[in-house]
């Protein structure tokens, strides 16, 4: 994985993850339980993906 492709995996991630965040305060508000588990769990391979990327890139 090359220094550009970390960057855009990082990026990438940090969507996802503003994404979740938002449906996540909505099914929240909207009582919505059975989604917030759905929802945290991408959230958190996102986050996995993009700390992992960080990590590539640092050692490149």
């Amino acid at each position: 994985m090359g220094k550009k492709t970390c960057w855009a995996v990082i990026i990438v991630s940090i969507i996802i993850n503003v994404i979740m965040l938002q449906w996540t305060v909505e099914a929240f508000l909207g009582r919505e339980y059975d989604f917030l588990f759905i929802y945290n769990i991408i959230s958190l391979i996102s986050a996995a993906a993009a700390i992992f990327a960080y990590f590539q890139w640092r050692k490149l």
